[in-house]
This record gives C-alpha cells, structure tokens and sequence, in this order.
C-alpha cells in the first residue's frame, strides 16, 4: 500500500472545539457475562449457540473491561485521547430488562464514570449497544411495541443514576446494522429472520430513539444528545439506469430509512416501496412522535458499497458486488478501503438539517502480528490518516463535522466475527490480557499531543 503523505496533518487544523475521541461497546469488550448480579442478554444467548460465532468464539471473559477497566483508562490517559465513548449493559443494569434495578451494575458503572472524570477523560455513554435483555427478547423483543416502554424505563434509571456527571449521551447505535443483521437475516443476535420481524423491530427502535431521547431531555436537561447511525457511500455498479435504481434503493434502505423519520421527514416509502409494509404497525400519532430534535447525530462510516441490479435478492432487487469481487484492498471484514467515502457521506449528511455531526466511529481490522513487544500495524495508521485527510477536505469544503472517534480503543470480541477480526489501537492476548499499545495508537497519541 502506497503512503500518502500525511505529515502536514496535525489536529489544530481541525479547530479548537473538534472532539477527539476512542469507541468501545459494553459486550464487546467487558466480560464477567453474569457478574454481580447481571442478567443475560441476547448476546450471550446467541454466543451460546453451535455454529453462530467464527470459531466458536464466545465472550465470557472478552477483553475482561470489567476488572481491568483502571488499566484501559490509564491507557486512554496515556494516549492523549480526551473523550471516550462506551456502551451501559442493559441487563448489568435490570437483570430482566425492567425493575428492579441491579446495585452490583450501578456500582460498577459509577465507578468507571468516576474514574473517567479523575483522569480528565469526558465520558460519552450510549444506551443501547445491542445487548438486550434476554428475558425482553422471550416476550418478543423489539418486535414487541411494548420495547418502546421497556427502553425509556431503562434510559430514566442511567439518567437517574449517571446524569449528575454524564453530560454526553448516544442514545441507540447503528439501528440499521442490529435490526437487519438481527431480525431479518438472523446473523446477529437474537437470529429472527424475515420482513415481519424486521419491520416491526425497525418501528419500534426508531419509536424507542426518540422516546428515551425525550426522557434524556427531561430528566437531564442540559445534557448533549445525539444518536448514532452507520452509513455506507453507496455507487452503482454501472450507469445502466437498472443499477443505478438498484443503488437508488440500497441508499434508502441503508442511509435514510432511520434517520429521516427521526428528523420529522417520515420513512421514505416513495423510494423503497416495501417500506410500506410498515403501515401495518404504525399507529395514530406514532409519526409525531418518531421526530426528536438532536443535539448531534453520530455518523459511524467505514467502507463503500458497490451495487447492481438483481430480480433474485426480494425486497430490494438489488445484490452488493464484493471487494474481493472487485479485486480491490479490503480489510479482514472484506471492506473496500476507499477513505472518500467518509468525504461522500459528510457531504450526503450534510443536506439534512442537522445540527451538528460527530464521526462516532471509524475504523478497520487488518491481521496484526505481535513482535518483539510492537505491533506495526502501519495499515490501519494510514487508514486513520488518510479519513482524517477526508475530514478535513469536507471541512474546507464548507461541510459541518465536528468530531472524530475511532473504532476501536482495543481488539475485542467482534460480533459474529468473534476475536478474528482486530480494530484496536491497542492489541490484546486473549490468553493473557496483556495490553500492547499499537503503531497506529502511538501515531495517534503524537497526533493528539
């Protein structure tokens, strides 16, 4: 891979107020599955099951965040990154997703809140990061309108329990990924499958955004709160007008199915016509309250999607050509490296009356290789550098962007990926635990000082 000379980047250019940060997730990352009085999640049901996670990966222990989360806050103090961003364990919290309220999980996050404050790190929390209660998902999970109750329930204890000294809010992330990869295709957690599970889930969670949004608002009333949505550049595979719809409806399906109706522009059904299935659930008044107004939306972008038209693929006719199709670099998830991507989203997200974006997640797994106590893992450094140079253009080009967080602060459990693929700025032996702060972490610690 070519270097791109980035020695001119340096984080002044970006502003005096542009946000620097790190992301992480509740189950990826912490461990102690049934800890202090935690409850399972649909996460740990999944991971349970033969066949579901590469290699039969579990993540029982994970990165153990739990007992070593001083360490990592260390560490995030020792790579100058000054907000860090992590998700609350929803049955840590309520064990069976509603009252009562588990002490052991209150403790716990205090503790790390506290901890973050101590060492002049701003804590950004997100609610919702994919790990529903199991005991919600027995009763239907998000297919069950009654989730919208469950979810605000559960947002007013942390508002009650953190919002003292929690300023930064993500209400739910990337609704999009865990609704499709969870309710339609079955490859994530819970493994529903079909259009109806998927439409009644993709309702409810945009209902549940604004309203734990709202409760947010009332509860914590000078809080900053945003939400988060994964976004993918999307282009046809050719200029046949067949492929350029195709991609016309993955755009809609894949951009702007969430984030319109929370912006008051309701789903865009014009667009996707399958989307008018959604009828079927949608109640008087359920429009109205679907629009929250957002302090700032997180933009989470990592790749480009190249689409073509194809009759065999219900729903939306259209299939998306592999990179590997296309002969081009890709990382260990088989994502296109192509940093213009995240210049075309800022620019797409920017025609949309927001009033401030935040990149809340950027990022790639490439096979990193421990030696000598180094990791030079100069991949992922260019590929941090070269979509900050893309930030930058869309600034100069006159597009609001007013933060960056990279995924990931350290390797963690991957989804149904498991420990294959690796996104940390800090390498972790999933045997030992042991930390080894990255070529890219070290060029992003010198960046930020």
């Amino acid at each position: 891979m070519n270097k791109v000379d980035t020695s001119f980047l340096h984080k002044d250019q970006f502003g005096q107020d542009f946000l620097w940060g790190v992301s992480t997730a509740a189950f990826q990352i912490e461990g102690a599955h049934d800890a202090d009085g935690k409850g399972s999640s649909i996460w740990d049901v999944f991971t349970s099951q033969k066949g579901k996670i590469k290699n039969g990966h579990h993540a029982l222990t994970a990165c153990d965040f739990y007992n070593s989360y001083q360490n990592d806050i260390d560490l995030i103090n020792e790579l100058n990154i000054p907000n860090f961003r992590f998700s609350i364990s929803w049955p840590r919290i309520m064990p069976t997703g509603t009252h009562p309220v588990n002490q052991g999980g209150i403790d716990y996050y205090n503790k790390i809140i506290d901890s973050l404050l101590a060492s002049g790190i701003e804590p950004w929390i997100t609610l919702y990061h994919w790990d529903l209660p199991h005991d919600l998902e027995v009763k239907g999970g998000w297919t069950n309108r009654e989730s919208v109750s469950w979810f605000s329930e559960y947002v007013a204890v942390c508002a009650q329990y953190f919002g003292d000294r929690v300023k930064n809010w993500m209400v739910i992330n990337e609704p999009s990924v865990f609704t499709g990869a969870g309710y339609f295709l079955g490859i994530h957690a819970p493994g529903k499958k079909g259009i109806t599970n998927y439409l009644k889930a993709m309702h409810h969670v945009t209902l549940a955004t604004a309203a734990g949004a709202k409760k947010l608002r009332n509860l914590i009333p000078d809080a900053n709160i945003g939400t988060t949505f994964s976004c993918t550049h999307i282009e046809p595979f050719s200029q046949s007008p067949k492929d350029i719809e195709a991609a016309k409806r993955v755009d809609t399906l894949l951009n702007r199915t969430f984030i319109e109706p929370i912006l008051g522009l309701g789903y865009p059904q014009a667009d996707l016509p399958v989307l008018k299935k959604l009828n079927n659930y949608i109640l008087e008044d359920d429009l109205n309250n679907l629009a929250f107004e957002f302090d700032f939306i997180g933009l989470q972008c990592y790749t480009r999607e190249v689409v073509k038209s194809s009759l065999l693929i219900p729903y939306i006719g259209a299939e998306l050509i592999s990179a590997e199709k296309r002969n081009v670099i890709a990382t260990d998830m088989g994502w296109e490296v192509y940093p213009p991507a995240l210049y075309h989203v800022l620019k797409k997200f920017n025609s949309y009356n927001i009033k401030k974006i935040i990149i809340t997640e950027n990022g790639a797994a490439f096979p990193d290789i421990l030696k000598n106590g180094k990791v030079y893992d100069i991949k992922r450094t260019h590929y941090i550098q070269d979509h900050l140079e893309q930030i930058l253009k869309a600034k100069k080009d006159g597009y609001n962007v007013d933060g960056y967080f990279v995924w990931s602060l350290t390797d963690n459990f991957e989804w149904a990926e498991g420990y294959n693929a690796r996104f940390g700025l800090i390498h972790v032996d999933f045997d030992t635990q042991q930390r080894t702060i990255k070529h890219s972490g070290l060029w992003f610690r010198d960046f930020l000082s």
